[in-house]
């Protein structure tokens, strides 16, 4: 199966709605760690910094999905996240409530 070449394919290929709230996600996560490079991987995009994996995100019919690379992440938010949660190391929003 083949995916998205680049963020910017990715991005292209949702719909306005879907694009919007993920590229204010992107915004996010980029002023957060301006040194963070973005890719596409397990075609999603993707951020990596000094090597090593940040974070990626994907909009799914539903819902959109945060996965942070460390569970210290998860941990720092605790209780705001609980409901969020979904499975391990996998942070899903409503569509209709986005990130």
């Amino acid at each position: 199966m083949t995916g998205p070449a680049s963020v910017e394919d990715y991005m292209a290929g949702l719909p306005d709605e879907r694009r919007a709230a993920l590229e204010a996600l992107r915004q996010t996560i980029k002023a957060a760690a301006p040194e963070a490079t973005e890719l596409i991987s397990y075609q999603m995009p993707a951020f990596r910094s000094h090597g090593r994996f940040l974070v990626s995100y994907a909009a799914y019919k539903n819902h959109y999905s945060l996965f942070p690379a460390s569970d210290a992440v998860i941990d720092a938010l605790g209780e705001e996240l609980t409901r969020y949660l979904s499975g391990k190391g996998t942070i899903r929003f409503p569509a209709a409530s986005p990130i």
